[in-house]
Formats: C-alpha cells, sequence, structure tokens
C-alpha cells in the first residue's frame, strides 16, 4: 500500500490529524448551517437576527479562539489531502490504478483530493468574499437596540443574486457532499472506533449528514437567487 509522509513526517500521526480535523469541520458545517438558515427562514427581522448573529461569531472571545483553529484546520486538512494524495499516485503503479482501482473503492474514496481541492478553492472565495469583508471590509453599519452591527446581510444576499456565485456554491456544495460520503466513516475507522454493530449506523449517519448538511447549504443561495 502507498502511503505517503504528508506534513506531518509520520504516517500514523497523519491518519489521526486527518480524522479528527475532518470530524471536527463536520461540527462546524452543522453550527454554521444553523446560523445560516437564517436568510431564507428568518422571517421579517431576518437583516437584524442575521447580522446580531454574524456579530456573536466574530466578536464573542471563545468562539474567535474555535475560529482560528478552525481556518488553521481547514487549510492543513485540505492541503495535506492533496500532498498525500499526489504522493500515493506517485508511488502507485498505473497498471494497478488503471484495471483496479473502480473495483476496490468508491467514486468519492477515489477523488478526495479532487474533491478537497474544488471545496478549498470554493472556500478562499467564500472567506474573500464575506469573512475578509467581515473584519477588514467597509460593510455598512446600523444601530439594533444600542448595539452597532456590520450590515453582513447585505453582501451576502447581494452575492447570492448573482448566477455564477449561486452555481459556485451550488457545486462546492455538491463536491463537499461527496467528500463527507466518505470521509465520515473514515474518519471513524481511522479512529478505531469500529464495531459491527455500530459501523452501519455510523455509515449510515455520514450519508445522511452529507446530503442533509451539504443540500440545505445548497438550497439557501438557489433560494435567495430565485426570490429576487
Amino acid at each position: 500500500m502507498a502511503t505517503g509522509k504528508g506534513l506531518f513526517g509520520s504516517s500514523l500521526a497523519r491518519k489521526y490529524w486527518m480524522a479528527l480535523t475532518g470530524l471536527f469541520l463536520i461540527t462546524f458545517l452543522i453550527v454554521h448551517l444553523a446560523g445560516n438558515l437564517q436568510l431564507i427562514l428568518g422571517g421579517d427581522d431576518v437583516k437584524d437576527s442575521f447580522n446580531l448573529y454574524s456579530k456573536f461569531m466574530t466578536t464573542f472571545p471563545l468562539i474567535k479562539i474555535v475560529s482560528y483553529l478552525l481556518y488553521a484546520s481547514i487549510v492543513l486538512h485540505a492541503v495535506d489531502g492533496i500532498v498525500l494524495a499526489r504522493q500515493n499516485a506517485a508511488a502507485r503503479p498505473t497498471k494497478y490504478v488503471k484495471n483496479n482501482a473502480g473495483a476496490n473503492s468508491g467514486w468519492a474514496s477515489r477523488n478526495m483530493a479532487l474533491l478537497g481541492l474544488i471545496t478549498l478553492i470554493f472556500i478562499i472565495i467564500h472567506m474573500k468574499s464575506f469573512w475578509y469583508e467581515m473584519h477588514f471590509g467597509s460593510l455598512d453599519t446600523y444601530m439594533i437596540d444600542g448595539d452597532e452591527v456590520k450590515d453582513l446581510y447585505s453582501i451576502t444576499v447581494a452575492a447570492f443574486e448573482q448566477l455564477w456565485y449561486t452555481i459556485l456554491y451550488v457545486v462546492a456544495m455538491t463536491a463537499l457532499g461527496f467528500h463527507l460520503w466518505h470521509g465520515f466513516q473514515s474518519a471513524f475507522q481511522t479512529m478505531g472506533w469500529n464495531h459491527p454493530q455500530y459501523t452501519p449506523i455510523v455509515k449510515g449517519v455520514g450519508k445522511a449528514l452529507s446530503v442533509i448538511v451539504c443540500g440545505l447549504f445548497a438550497i439557501i443561495p438557489i433560494v435567495i437567487y430565485l426570490q429576487q
């Protein structure tokens, strides 16, 4: 079996790192989705509630610390995965790949690096459009019950009203969904959390999360685009 050293030298350390950061990122996705669903389910005061949520997520000290850990995890998880995929591809015999890849693994597991790369490119664009603007941009501000907030809601809606960005978002969420389809169960397997009785449940939960979480993320820009 071809195994590269990635960014962490030890193959075992790399496997644990990839698994733990992957599970951490899944937790973040669920929390992030809960906040973003306000964009289509927030009612008449959606602008205020979303902007208050955004301020809390970017100013509360504990969340800020977790956020920086998250950003580091995203970058290292994605880069290490791509490095390892390149190392393994270089070490694996070409004939073996052509003749046996489909028989030994599913499409998502064979293309984790590609799916991760698509997701990473999207994250860079996404963070430039929103995270950077929230922290360093010149967003309009206004008062809500004596509390000054930045109007992230307006630029978010404006972004989703562009067809190209909506398409990019849906494609990225599709790639992420396939990534999670294989990655969730793989992370549990890597950590040694396997059991004949519970492993099928873990697989089912992973597939459900990949469809539900990424599907709901994809629906948000589609709804906003169609409502304009």
